[in-house]
């Protein structure tokens, strides 16, 4: 396994749900960390937090679905850190309706987030990661996008279109000593889940969002000769 001390990371939708535990997990580790959302006030509060293990810790507001403020942002970001040699893609949307029930424009909105936002991202930190020489990328999609069901037309769908996206970025990028690693997880305990009512947040048999953490941060400290391409996580017996 190899350290991440002193590594550099952005995570997008970084202040609270997965994003927040894994900024958390890479802190504990060493690495200075950026993250990004629409909250201010609660990217401060996980900013300090953050600070507590005694590493940078920046944050900067933009919708990562604005590609000129993705841009901005991630410029801010990777100046303030001082480079950035991981990504982790994790803000999106959980937005539900069936086909004929959901408005285009909600429809589009979920696209715009979940799909736009990774490629406007990856696209702004590219050559920071081809500038690290052992950039990383980790593109959080869903089960959702390799099977889909009733009721989630433009979600399972946008996270399809990530999934394949993800796979073209590897096999672009790799060429430039770049991991892109594309993420499948299941229903996870978090705000956003338990608000919809996807799941109940059982700790005792429902994934929680350490464990998604702990997962990114094995994935992250194997041999660089090694790639993860695609993984799924799933609760036991839930």
């Amino acid at each position: 396994m190899s350290s991440l001390k002193g590594k550099k990371a952005i995570i997008t939708g970084g202040s609270r749900g997965l994003g927040k535990a894994v900024a958390v997990a890479l802190a504990a580790e060493g690495v200075h960390v950026g993250i990004t959302g629409q909250n201010e006030e609660n990217l401060q509060t996980a900013v300090s937090e953050l600070r507590g293990y005694d590493v940078k810790a920046s944050y900067a507001v933009f919708n990562v679905a604005n590609e000129e403020e993705v841009k901005s942002g991630i410029e801010k970001l990777a100046e303030a850190l001082g480079g950035v040699d991981i990504l982790i893609n994790n803000a999106g949307v959980g937005q539900f309706g069936k086909v004929m029930e959901m408005s285009s424009a909600d429809f589009e909105k979920v696209f715009a987030i979940n799909l736009f936002g990774v490629y406007y991202v990856a696209k702004a930190l590219y050559p920071y990661l081809k500038t690290s020489g052992q950039g990383d990328v980790v593109n959080v999609a869903s089960t959702a996008g390799l099977k889909a069901g009733g009721g989630m037309s433009a979600y399972a769908a946008s996270k399809a279109a990530v999934i394949s996206l993800s796979q073209s970025m590897m096999a672009e990028w790799r060429k430039d000593d770049i991991r892109v690693i594309t993420l499948t997880p299941s229903t996870i305990a978090t705000d956003m889940s338990i608000q919809l009512k996807l799941t109940d947040g059982n700790p005792d048999k429902v994934l929680q969002s350490e464990d998604f953490a702990q997962w990114v941060l094995d994935i992250l400290k194997m041999n660089r000769r090694a790639l993860i391409a695609n993984g799924s996580i799933f609760s036991t017996n839930p």
